[in-house]
């Protein structure tokens, strides 16, 4: 198979024309909000299982554009995915990413408790002080991150604008995304198995480009 000479410039274009090119022969294609979450998930995995495992609930899109627009906090369950989020995007939003899992005060209280990091940093995240900026989570890691979250979702000291949850894994994965189905606030789940920091940011990501008005 011969090489496609590309420019560099044009190698995000030619991917997402190839996404909608496939998506299209698949069958009908998601509805126009949802559209670009599901390319851009695509565009980071490569994985076309995601054009039916993405759930949203109704206005998610809407939601977590409007909380970016206000400049909302992003707080992720892993380094990768902070880095993987657009920081100039957020920039121009007047956003912050922020990740607890490698804050010494949370691993501390972890082994104190006998909980995982991510348990610890979702509290971290409820008591995070945002100046009236609107919060949105993106677990692409730790099912016990979400599990939390549903938690103190529950207790009402957490109001997240957006929750994205997408795990990935074996243990508990599946069951800590389904707790969030039913939950009583905008959310991106990516149900099964799959998922990962990647797809994390890549939600978050095909948010921000639709929030800054990005044409690609």
């Amino acid at each position: 198979m011969a090489l496609q000479r590309v420019r560099p410039e044009e190698i995000e274009k030619r991917s997402m024309e190839i996404i909608r090119g496939e998506l299209e022969g698949l069958g009908p294609l998601p509805p126009a909000d949802r559209l670009p979450v599901v390319e851009r998930v695509i565009h980071a995995t490569a994985d076309f299982d995601f054009r039916d495992s993405l759930f949203f609930s109704p206005g998610a899109v809407a939601a977590g554009i409007a909380a970016l627009k206000k400049g909302a906090w992003v707080v992720t369950d892993t380094n990768m995915a902070r880095a993987g989020v657009s920081q100039s995007a957020l920039d121009r939003l007047g956003g912050q990413v922020r990740c607890f899992m490698a804050e010494p005060e949370v691993a501390r209280a972890a082994k104190d408790r006998g909980e995982t990091r991510a348990t610890l940093s979702m509290e971290a995240a409820a008591a995070l002080d945002t100046g009236g900026a609107p919060l949105i989570l993106a677990i692409g890691n730790a099912p016990t991150a979400l599990v939390r979250a549903r938690q103190l979702l529950e207790e009402g000291t957490l109001s997240p604008a957006l929750v994205i949850g997408a795990p990935v894994g074996f243990v508990n994965v599946v069951e800590s995304k389904e707790l969030w189905l039913d939950a009583p606030c905008p959310r991106i789940i990516a149900r099964g198995r799959k998922g990962g920091s990647a797809v994390a940011a890549a939600i978050v990501n095909a948010l921000l480009y639709q929030a800054i008005e990005r044409t690609l």
